[in-house]
Formats: C-alpha cells, structure tokens, sequence
C-alpha cells in the first residue's frame, strides 16, 4: 500500500509538472510568434549586449525558430509526446536560460528578458525566479518522463511535433509579413494617445532616498535629507547620491513627440487635431520597403481630396528622406521621431495609421494597405467611430481552429486505429 501511495504522488507531480512546463512553453512561443518583429528587436538587443553584431541579420530567423521550438517543445510535452526526448530537450534549454537569467538580473544589460513579449513584461529577477521553478519541474518530468500521460500512440508522434513546429513557424510569417493578431503593445485600434499619457491625480509618484557626503577633519559621513549639516560651516559638502527606493506610476505611453523639419514640436498638431489623421509611420527610411508606392500614393490621393492631413513620420536623417523622396517621387510632408517610438506604434515599416482625436481609428502593414479603389470604403469604415474594434478576436479563433482541429482529427484517427488493434489482438 505503501509503495502505491508513493507511486500515485510521484505520479501526480510528475502530471502537474507536466501541465505546468506544457502551458508557460506554449504560452511563451505563442505570444513571440503573434509578434515576432518585437521578438527580433529584443534578440538584438541581446546580440548588441554581448558584443555579437555580427548575428544582427539573422534576428527575425532566430525570432521565428525560438517562437516555433518553444510552441513545439510545449505542445509535445502538454500531449506527452515523444516523452523522453522533450522531456530532456527541456531541461538542456532551462539549464541554458536560467544562468542566462541570472545574469540579467545581477548585472541588467537588458531591462527585461522579453520572455513572455509584451504579452506579459516581468523583471528580470522575476523571470528568473520563474526559471528556477520551470528548472525543478523540468528535472522532475526528466526522471519520471515515463509516467506522463500521452494523448497519442508513438505513430503520431512525429505529425504532432512536426505539425506544431510548422504552425508556429507560419505564425510567425503570417504575423510578420501583416500587423500582429493580437496587438500587446499600448498603440492598439482604439486606443486614445493623450489618455494614454494621463497622470492619475493620486497616483503613486517616484520615492527616492537622497544621501549627503560631508567631510570633517578629513573624515567623510553621509547624512539624510532631514540631518545634514546645512548651517554647520565646520562641515564641507563633498557630494550627493539619489537612489530610486520605489518606483511610482507609470502611464503606458511615457513620451509621444513628432517634430517638424525645423525641430519644433507639432504633436498637438496631430494627436490633437479633431479630425482624421493620416500616418505613414517609417521608422527606416533606409530599411522601408517600396513596393506598395500605388497603394500608398492612392490613400495620399483620398488624403488630398479629403482635406485630410498625411505626414510620414520617421526616424530617419534628412539625407534618407531626400533619399526615398527621390526614389519614390514622395510629395507629402515628413515630420521626425523617435525610432524606438515608431517601432512600438505599428510592426511595419513602412505602415499606414489612422488617427482622428489622438485616437487610433486603424493600422495597416504594407502589404494590406488597402487600393486605390478600396480607399474611401475603408476610411468611411474606420472612420465610423461607432464600429470601433478590432479583428483580433476573430483572427485568433481562427487561428485556434486551424491548429486544434488537425490535431484532433488525427487523435481521433489515432483512438479509433489503437482500439480496432486492441480488438484484432484480443
């Protein structure tokens, strides 16, 4: 009896390690493939902190495979297949994140690990905290890999680890070459710019600890912001230190400036004009892709004839935009901003936004601006601020659909083939 209570408990840790290690992977490669241009920003970052430049072009490549392994590994664990394999697999890769995490949090040269995207953002210390709880779960399932449950026989094995590694690869392409299903970021249809930079009236403010260093007969002392020497002349200031003790409130949107050509700020001019807006954010010039000049030309044309304002908006030198005006024979106004900004407000480059009151009415990859003969429906469409809302719901169905419903017909086909075999047997 002893033996079997034993057995039933290492039984049970080894099915919650499993569901746990199952449902954060999953999590983790589906949340970087629905953006996997910020993934690839991220990796850079990584590659610039550790002095590896030279990997800089392959970032999308890495940002798409990571999505897709991480799904994979989860997905395969989650449905107990090829146990051993997947089992080990994990452990190796946690075994390779968690000193890595470590790292980051002793020595930040990153501010957060992008482990969850922007889907989920935690400090650097949390994320490791969280992969020294996954390392343990991962031993666990590593040693016991043989009492996990499998949804499949062996000869599914390879369509299901296979199937899952496609579908986060394409994705990640699907995401990548049109806007994210799911937008995590703060510029999101819907979304009202000045609110989003409102500073609560009772929201909790930055608290810092300021420290004094005076010297006396040669010895040095600190003192607090209530007990320094202020009228004692025997003491000579040497220096002082602040140290943020707590961090305040922080709105979504920290800064949002666009400047014009002579370097003023013409942002109330944009996100605080009444009517429509037109954006054609580029956050490289040098790096923008030119193919969509008609489609783009064509909505420049709706703009004109509709009096409403278009700028493109980029980060880019001035040499780069008498570059691409050349090359593209652009003739609407360009206004200056932060490329890091620009980045964040659509995953294009360039892209197309829609603002009308500083809020975001609509965005556009390249590829899916809309043609010349499709402008004025769909402007009329966003611009109906009564339909407000976003695709994302039914996009993500969607995709749900076409991952699961394979899966569960060869699960089905699996069942019904290891049942008839059992008969055959018996």
């Amino acid at each position: 009896m002893e033996v079997k209570n034993k057995n039933a408990v290492l039984k049970i840790l080894a099915e919650l390690c499993r569901l746990l290690i199952g449902v954060v992977f999953i999590f983790s490669g589906f949340v970087k493939a629905v953006d996997p241009m910020g993934g690839a920003i991220k990796i850079g970052e990584y590659l610039a902190s550790f002095g590896l430049d030279m990997l800089q072009p392959f970032t999308v490549l890495l940002s798409f495979n990571l999505s897709a392994i991480e799904f994979a590994l989860g997905v395969c664990m989650l449905l107990g297949v090829y146990r051993r394999y997947v089992s080990f697999l994990i452990l190796i890769f946690m075994a390779f994140m968690t000193p890595l995490t470590l790292y980051l949090a002793l020595f930040d040269p990153v501010s957060d690990c992008g482990c969850f995207g922007d889907a989920l953002v935690i400090s650097n210390w949390e994320t490791f905290f969280k992969n020294i709880v996954l390392s343990l779960a991962a031993i666990v399932t590593f040693i016991y890999n043989q009492r996990l449950f499998q949804c499949f026989t062996f000869r599914a094995y390879w369509f299901v680890a296979l199937y899952a590694y496609l579908f986060g690869v394409g994705f990640a392409y699907y995401n990548y070459n049109h806007l994210p299903v799911i937008d995590f970021r703060p510029y999101k249809i819907g979304a009202n710019i000045p609110k989003l930079m409102e500073m609560p009236e009772e929201a909790p403010q930055d608290e810092y600890k300021y420290t004094f260093v005076y010297e006396k007969d040669g010895v040095k002392k600190e003192f607090s912001l209530e007990d320094y020497p202020a009228n004692d002349s025997s003491w000579t200031f040497v220096d002082s230190k602040t140290e943020l003790v707590k961090k305040g409130y922080q709105p979504p949107v920290a800064a949002f400036n666009i400047y014009n050509g002579k370097g003023d700020d013409v942002t109330e001019e944009i996100i605080g004009n009444p009517g429509p807006v037109l954006l054609l954010v580029a956050p490289k010039l040098e790096e923008a892709d030119d193919e969509q000049m008609d489609e783009i030309n064509g909505v420049y044309d709706y703009a004109l004839e509709h009096d409403i304002p278009f700028y493109c908006v980029t980060g880019s030198s001035p040499e780069a935009i008498d570059t691409w005006s050349d090359n593209t024979g652009a003739e609407y106004p360009f206004r200056m901003a932060d490329e890091v900004l620009l980045k964040t407000i659509i995953r294009s480059n360039p892209g197309l936004v829609l603002l009308k009151g500083g809020t975001i009415l609509g965005k556009w990859h390249y590829n899916d601006i809309p043609a010349e003969e499709e402008v004025k429906a769909v402007m009329d469409r966003c611009l109906d601020e009564s339909n407000i809302k976003s695709k994302e719901d039914g996009t993500l169905a969607t995709n749900l659909l076409t991952f699961t419903v394979p899966l569960l017909l060869v699960w089905m086909y699996d069942l019904l083939r290891f049942r008839r075999k059992r008969k055959e047997k018996k």
